[in-house]
């Protein structure tokens, strides 16, 4: 794995959160909540748990420290507090990736899961995971802003690549 082809990836992510955020927001607030059968709940909590997790992996790829638990749904009572949040997050996550070299992708990282227990893994293996993490739940809720009335449209990569003109 290259430092560009893990940045065109993050692009890909971050490009496909925006679509979903924007098609989330024309739920009305009880439906953002409101809890569905979703993998973590309602579409506020899987949206956090995405977020949680790029969270928790860039806390242990970038400052190694492991966190003892995820982001509670419940700091996020709206979208737009959701949005604010991940903001942030996406702006943290883009400068520690613009930061990486291929040496540094290849390294092993230790770590400890939230529920405490060590592993060790690549650091490009992580990050490459984190995208596709999300691509999974986004995928979730997709499928069900779509059966509310409220499709965010395709978010398959080549047409986010198409756009690019790539």
């Amino acid at each position: 794995m290259n430092v560009s082809d893990l940045l065109t990836m993050y692009e890909y992510n971050y490009w496909a959160n925006r679509k979903i955020l924007r098609a989330a927001a024309d739920l009305p607030p009880e439906q953002f909540v409101a809890p569905q059968d979703l993998s973590w709940g309602s579409i506020r909590d899987v949206l956090v748990h995405i977020m949680g997790a790029e969270w928790v992996w860039r806390m242990r790829c970038q400052e190694h420290r492991s966190p003892s638990a995820m982001l509670d749904p419940a700091q996020f009572p709206t979208l737009d507090a959701l949005t604010s949040r991940w903001n942030e997050e996406e702006a943290a996550m883009r400068a520690y990736l613009e930061s990486l070299n291929e040496t540094a992708l290849a390294q092993p990282l230790a770590y400890v899961s939230t529920g405490g227990r060590p592993f060790s893994s690549t650091l490009w293996h992580i990050l490459l995971h984190v995208v596709n993490h999300g691509t999974q739940h986004r995928a979730e809720v997709a499928h069900l802003l779509t059966q509310l009335g409220h499709s965010p449209g395709d978010i398959d990569m080549i047409l986010f690549s198409r756009e690019r003109g790539e």
